[in-house]
């Protein structure tokens, strides 16, 4: 039993599967759970959506509370001239008589410096609620839903562009194993004419030619057989780092084909028209846009806000009011912004437009893919009875001598060459089928598509 790592293993287990087989399901979920670039797409999901969450309640109010603990001292330096000059003019207004008794005053100093100091602490509650912003706040959240949205539409994109690389790497390990499997058993039955014409030569009812020319296209079987298998060890090995498990994987879900036609082309464009995640990533930047123009026009608006403050050192003093902030005039050009924005709309719907057109035709070409596959792996079949039959002949007249052993090997390895020939068709339809699922938004449904289908390349 080939050795898986212990993921597999559990996956395995639980759909009671031997560990050695791997089916298309689960693949697609070791893929989900091991891939690095599905990873990351999803850590910018959740990035985008806990922006989102942090903003959901933005323009509500805001309490905040403030403290101070402080000390001061202040300094201020008086002129006394003044008062000297007025103290001697007022003794001199008195009477006679009473200003020669009185002594003389001491005069004052030219200045005077007075300090106080103090120590206090200042404790506020403060609350703004704004009541209207002009839509700013709407605009914003609605730029990081856009931003969100369009985040989910890479994610679906990376992962259906991950699964169109598992289906390729997966099915194409199925037909190097169907070709690996027909050249080996080619190869087998070439040597067993090739001990034929040994017996023959020896009998001398075979010339040297026949003989040499026999060895020749053993050993050319032989190769082919080699080279055959070394192709499918090589995908099986991309196959599995695709999926990130140990040792070799053996893919189980069979190449398919259906004997009845796909459903209708429109059907599928239409369908592309709904899911393609190309489209949702395009709606998501108009959504964007759009939101950008509203919170330009939002700064023009006027912003009416309630506020309010309470002490809580000073006796419970407190302050409320209303504002309201009205933009005369500043110095962006809003007619220009506006233009932009405008601008970048129009590039987006331009957008929208040219990938719709893409999208449709991209549908369109892998329909008519699938199609013209379905419908040369199901003609393929009357050629491969034409080589049984010609095969069975040829053993036959080898055996009466109306045949060499030479017709017998170019017959076995004819029939070799053309059933790997429609197991490649096989693979080209199944691949064209991933093409157009993936164009229609649909990758999630390979599976189902395969198990409809009523042709299985064993």
């Amino acid at each position: 039993m080939k050795t898986v790592s212990i993921l597999s293993l559990c996956l395995l287990w639980a759909s009671g599967v031997s560990a050695e087989a791997l089916s298309w399901h689960e693949a697609t979920q070791l893929l989900r759970q091991n891939s690095d670039q599905m990873a990351g797409a999803r850590a910018a999901v959740d990035s985008a959506q806990a922006r989102s969450e942090g903003i959901a309640r933005a323009g509500g109010p805001i309490v905040s509370v403030y403290g101070a603990a402080y000390s001061y001292k202040a300094s201020v330096d008086l002129n006394l001239d003044p008062l000297n000059h007025g103290l001697g003019n007022v003794i001199s207004l008195l009477p006679p008589g009473l200003a020669s008794q009185l002594p003389p005053l001491p005069p004052l100093p030219h200045n005077a410096t007075l300090s106080h100091s103090n120590t206090n602490q200042a404790a506020l509650v403060n609350a703004v609620w704004p009541i209207y912003l002009g839509g700013a706040t709407d605009a914003l959240r609605g730029v990081a839903a856009g931003q969100t949205a369009e985040a989910q539409a890479e994610l679906s994109h990376t992962e259906e562009e991950a699964l169109a690389l598992l289906a390729q790497r997966y099915f194409q390990t199925q037909m190097a194993r169907r070709a690996a499997s027909l050249r080996e058993a080619a190869a087998a039955g070439v040597s067993e004419h090739d001990a034929a014409a040994e017996k023959m030569l020896q009998a001398g009812v075979a010339s040297k030619l026949e003989r040499l020319q026999a060895r020749a296209a053993l050993q050319d079987a032989q190769h082919q057989a080699r080279k055959a298998r070394s192709d499918a060890e090589l995908v099986a090995a991309a196959l599995a780092r695709t999926v990130k498990i140990d040792g070799v994987p053996t893919p189980s879900t069979p190449l398919s084909v259906s004997s009845q036609p796909l459903p209708p082309l429109q059907d599928f464009i239409n369908t592309a028209m709904t899911l393609h995640p190309g489209l949702a990533k395009v709606a998501a930047k108009r959504t964007q846009a759009e939101q950008l123009k509203a919170g330009s026009k939002a700064l023009e608006r006027p912003q009416v806000f309630a506020f309010g403050q309470r002490s809580l050192t000073h006796n419970g003093d407190w302050l409320a009011g209303v504002g309201i902030r009205v933009n005369l005039w500043d110095s962006l050009d809003h007619d220009a912004l506006d233009r932009s924005h405008l601008k970048q709309i129009a590039q987006v719907d331009a957008a929208d437009a040219q990938a719709r057109s893409d999208i449709a035709l991209l549908v369109e070409r892998q329909w008519r893919s699938a199609e013209q596959a379905r419908s040369q792996y199901l003609s393929l079949a009357a050629q491969d009875e034409l080589g049984q039959e010609i095969l069975h002949l040829r053993r036959v007249g080898l055996k009466q001598g109306s045949s060499t052993t030479l017709d017998l090997i170019d017959a076995e390895l004819n029939l070799a060459k053309l059933r790997t020939e429609r197991a490649q068709v096989a693979y080209e339809h199944v691949m064209a089928l991933v093409g157009l699922l993936q164009a229609s938004g649909q990758l999630e449904s390979l599976g189902d598509y395969l198990a409809r289908a009523d042709v299985r390349v064993e």
